[in-house]
């Protein structure tokens, strides 16, 4: 699943806000902090999973759940691409319009 398409839940953003506080934590304490019902967190999480931003852990009866650092690097390396994309177009934007902007009056277009 797609990562981007994945955050893209409320649910499944605040989800990924309280593993990463937490650094681990049980699925039915993720559940404990939603009014959704425990299937629906679950899914919530099977999605999360699937898009390979968090992992799983049996202990016991338990599932802990941590953020999966490759995931999120993979993303932040996009963003961070992006973010240098944009930066370098606003940065010859802003040359073009201080040129423009200083250009003798008659000269303008």
């Amino acid at each position: 699943m797609d990562r981007f398409l994945a955050l893209a839940e409320p649910n499944r953003r605040r989800i990924i806000e309280i593993i990463a506080a937490e650094g681990e934590i049980a699925a039915s304490d993720i559940s404990d902090q939603f009014k959704i019902s425990a299937p629906a967190v679950s899914q919530h999480l099977k999605v999360l999973r699937e898009a390979d931003l968090v992992r799983v852990e049996k202990r016991a009866q338990q599932r802990i759940y941590s953020l999966n650092p490759q995931g999120v690097d993979e993303m932040w390396e996009w963003l961070s691409r992006m973010r240098k994309f944009w930066n370098e177009r606003f940065d010859a934007l802003d040359v073009l319009l201080l040129e423009e902007h200083n250009k003798p009056k008659g000269e303008k277009q």
